[in-house]
């Protein structure tokens, strides 16, 4: 990127930052729920943190350290977009917990004193128990500090806590490096079982579901308003007269007029009651033209010949429609609705529900969902009038079972993990697992399980240059307890290996999101293996730059590759990236000696950004005479290309995983291939009529990369048949999908028959496509092919 694109990307962050406080202050003042404008005006004070530590010199935006005076180990509180508000996650005003130890200890409330009695005596006895009870919890990293402290004095190494104290002393009065003590379920560093969402997580969502108002008022409609209408109907009936059956053919009598005005006194008492449902108050439907008429009979008043042509009308009209009252087909369809409005409302299954949660342990998942899942039982029916067999509908039960405890593999199966990016929410607990269990003491172990969960709740900051977020390596306390680690990396490689499988075999179609690849990247370097795993990087903040390590994850990808579907596909040379690595190691050697003892900014790889960038300059995904511009900005647009193309060369982490990881996903290369293929199809089903079709583009051009690359680990027969699988899959979608997708599919069977692209990414006139998915030209994937069809002919 130039130095004007770069001064673009640095001067846009006020900008975005206003534009992110004009919102959170809209919702704060405008909406109508009570808690989302609580929560507006916390974003609308963290925003005029941003804004105003940006204008007074505190933040610096882009920096691994944004805020002045504080080191790169504080955890920052950190807003939408990756900026620093200026307060450290761990500051702010007391906490009532600190409240309570101060006053516990006997000395002020003040988090320099706490500080100070944890290095005495009493103070470093109290640590020791939480260690050794383990009830202790922790929120963020900076908590687990003085227990660190604490266990490095107990085991007599006491130079490493002097050392840790010395580092944390400067900031004692402003952070909290006290764990919060608990009564709950002691702190354990080991369990296979994951949940998604705790069983108070998923009280509070039924909670907050309220009756469906529409489902409500078709309810009352059907239990209330319909036979009601029925009555009204047989009662003007009674008028009727000669063989066509018109009402007021006979005048009405002192007794139908009585039971009329009954009729409209019940009227009022069901309308009072019953609020749901309106429409029996429109004076144009039915029901209410039979109570108007009604009413005006009642009163001793003629009806108007327009009143009562209406009359008529609707009395016909429902005759027609539903049969007389009491005939066979008119009391079987009152029957079946006299049965669905019986039905129990989800809303009353859900308080059933909440009754069979809040028996359970409210911070956990649920091992066993079965009671919870349950028919409705005879006691049940007694408390709560909700009829014994009723079943909890699809709805509630997607939403408890999002707390059942299981292997995550099952959790995947089952649908409860149902994509890449909920999975890398779920994947920190189990690498906190494994990473602790190198530690050999059982209290130190559970303590550094417990950091690294808080620490991946730690949320990315912006940063530019390729400077990497911080690592839990560097946290103080981490440090001062690296000599305990034992050997992990047998334990680390396998746990890679089978989120690997896990994650490419439950989601073939996505690429791994990059909270996923974070941990994952943990795990690598821990084993060992030599698994560079990258990233996906920002379009609107690149800078022109690859780290080395996506050349190496390029010539990996050259090893598994060489020669197959996917390099003659995408028209790479992996001899030639090879060659480069070779190169770009014996320069990087040369200039390590004149480097020595100077500082300098993270190390790059110039000959893979020169080559993505060629690439991309060749690339083109736009039909020749296209004048449709992509949704994002030119430069942006640009520099998509350049990074897609690097993900292309590096197969964006699938080579590495298969070739140095050694993933091997069941069912086999070809089904994910398949299935890869069926997440393009739904993705290309988005592009149609779409107003803002490139995000679905970009997305479908992924899945699309994913499935080649599972289709080239394939055998050539094999791959054969798959080719006529994705055709007949294609097929099976609506005609605009089949037409969208029917120049990739050639392409891909031109290469696999031993053609070639020309430089553009087309051939056979246009009728065959390289599909990618960046571009700055109209993509030929968005233009409607049934238009195109329609003016060919």
């Amino acid at each position: 990127m130039d130095d004007d694109a770069e001064q673009q990307h640095l001067t846009a962050a006020p900008g975005y930052a206003r534009g992110q406080l004009a919102k959170a202050f809209t919702t704060a003042l405008t909406h109508e729920d009570t808690e989302t404008r609580r929560r507006a005006e916390g974003r609308v004070e963290r925003w005029r943190a941003v804004l105003a530590g940006m204008a007074g010199g505190l933040l610096t935006v882009g920096s691994r350290t944004p805020v002045a005076g504080l080191p790169a180990w504080v955890t920052p509180e950190v807003v939408r977009g990756g900026f620093a508000t200026g307060t450290p996650g761990a500051g702010g005003p007391l906490q009532s917990y600190e409240t309570r130890l101060a006053e516990q200890f006997g000395v002020p409330a003040d988090r320099r004193a706490l500080f100070a009695h944890c290095l005495t005596d009493t103070g470093l006895t109290w640590l020791w128990g939480q260690l050794n009870s383990g009830r202790y919890e922790v929120t963020v990293p900076e908590e687990c500090a003085l227990l660190t402290m604490a266990w490095l004095v107990r085991h007599g190494e006491t130079a490493a806590a002097l050392d840790l104290v010395a580092e944390l002393e400067p900031f004692a009065g402003h952070l909290r490096f006290l764990p919060r003590p608990s009564t709950g379920r002691p702190v354990s560093d080991v369990t296979d079982a994951l949940h998604r969402r705790s069983v108070s997580d998923t009280v509070d969502r039924l909670v907050r579901r309220r009756p469906n108002a529409a489902v409500e008022a078709e309810r009352e409609a059907l239990a209330v308003w319909l036979p009601f209408g029925d009555e009204l109907l047989v009662h003007w009936l009674g008028t009727a007269g000669g063989e066509d059956g018109r009402v007021l053919e006979l005048a009405p009598d002192e007794a139908w007029l009585e039971r009329g005005a009954a009729l409209l006194d019940r009227y009022r008492l069901l309308a009072e009651e019953h609020t749901h449902c309106g429409k029996h108050r429109s004076p144009k439907g039915n029901l209410g033209i039979l109570r108007g008429a009604l009413e005006e009979t009642v009163a001793g008043r003629e009806l108007d010949a327009r009143r009562l042509g209406l009359l008529r009308n609707a009395v016909a009209s429902m005759v027609r429609r539903r049969g007389l009252p009491g005939s066979p087909a008119h009391t079987e369809l009152r029957g079946a609705q006299r049965v669905q409005a019986a039905l129990p409302s989800h809303h009353a299954l859900a308080q059933v529900a909440l009754r069979r949660l809040a028996v359970l342990p409210q911070e956990s998942g649920i091992a066993d969902l079965t009671p919870v899942l349950a028919p409705v039982s005879g006691p049940e029916e007694r408390e709560t009038g909700v009829p014994a067999g009723a079943q909890l509908p699809p709805v509630l039960r997607r939403l408890v079972e999002g707390a059942l405890s299981a292997p995550v593999a099952t959790l995947v199966e089952r649908a409860v993990v149902p994509s890449a990016e909920v999975l890398a929410a779920l994947v920190p607990r189990l690498v906190a697992v494994t990473t602790a269990r190198s530690y050999e003491d059982k209290a130190l172990r559970t303590l550094m399980a417990a950091n690294y969960r808080a620490f991946r709740n730690r949320r990315s900051l912006l940063l530019l240059n390729l400077e990497h977020q911080v690592r839990i390596e560097e946290l103080p306390w981490v440090r001062a307890v690296a000599a305990q680690r034992g050997d992990g990396t047998a334990e680390a490689a396998l746990l890679l290996r089978q989120l690997g499988e896990l994650a490419v075999r439950g989601f073939p179609g996505t690429i791994l999101p990059n909270p996923l690849v974070r941990e994952l990247g943990v795990l690598a370097r821990q084993s060992g293996l030599g698994a560079p795993l990258v990233e996906e990087l920002a379009a609107d903040i690149f800078m022109d730059a690859f780290g080395p390590k996506f050349l190496v994850a390029a010539g990996i990808a050259g090893e598994l590759l060489g020669g197959s579907l996917y390099e003659r596909y995408y028209g790479i040379d992996y001899a030639a990236i090879r060659e480069l690595a070779i190169t770009e190691a014996r320069e990087a050697s040369g200039a390590a000696g004149k480097a020595a003892g100077r500082s300098g900014g993270p190390r790059t790889s110039p000959g893979f950004a020169r080559l993505c960038a060629e690439r991309a300059a060749v690339a083109s995904s736009a039909p020749a005479g296209s004048s449709e511009s992509a949704s994002a900005g030119p430069w942006v647009a640009a520099d998509g290309k350049v990074i897609e193309q690097g993900q292309i060369l590096t197969t964006h982490n699938l080579a590495t995983l298969v070739r140095r990881v050694g993933i091997a996903p069941g069912p086999g290369w070809a089904d994910l291939a398949r299935r890869a293929f069926g997440t393009v199809c739904r993705l290309t089903a988005r592009v149609h009529r779409n107003p803002w079709p490139y995000p679905a583009v970009k997305d479908a051009a992924y899945a699309w990369r994913q499935s080649v690359f599972f289709l080239s680990l394939c055998p050539p027969a094999e791959q054969r048949r798959v080719l006529d699988d994705l055709d007949a899959a294609a097929a099976r979608h609506p005609a605009h999908v089949t037409a969208r997708l029917a120049p990739a599919l050639a392409g891909l069977r031109l290469v696999a028959d031993g053609g070639a692209f020309a430089p553009d990414g087309s051939a056979d006139g246009g009728r065959a496509r390289r599909l990618l998915g960046w571009t700055t030209d109209g993509h030929w994937l968005v233009a409607d092919p049934t238009a195109i069809a329609r003016k060919d002919s």
